[in-house]
């Protein structure tokens, strides 16, 4: 009872057009054959802001810069 995970690109197209998600499981039971498709997990990291951001595109001096400016406008 081994499962088998395929990529859809893969499959027939009619089988790919009935199928939602980028990849399947295929498993053999007898002379049963299943697919089901696997959900990625959810990103929870993707939206994150600030310095926990994973591809942060400001630099250092930009950031402060904003801070102090931040500041100014509180005074």
């Amino acid at each position: 009872m081994n499962d088998l995970i395929l990529n859809t690109n893969t499959l027939p197209e009619p089988l790919l057009r009935l199928i939602d998600a980028d990849k399947v499981r295929i498993r053999k039971e007898g002379k049963m054959v299943t697919m089901m498709p696997l959900e990625e997990p959810f990103d929870c990291v993707a939206g994150l802001r600030g310095m926990l951001a994973r591809n942060k595109a400001i630099s250092v001096d930009k950031f402060l810069e904003r801070k102090h400016a931040d500041k100014e406008l509180d005074l």
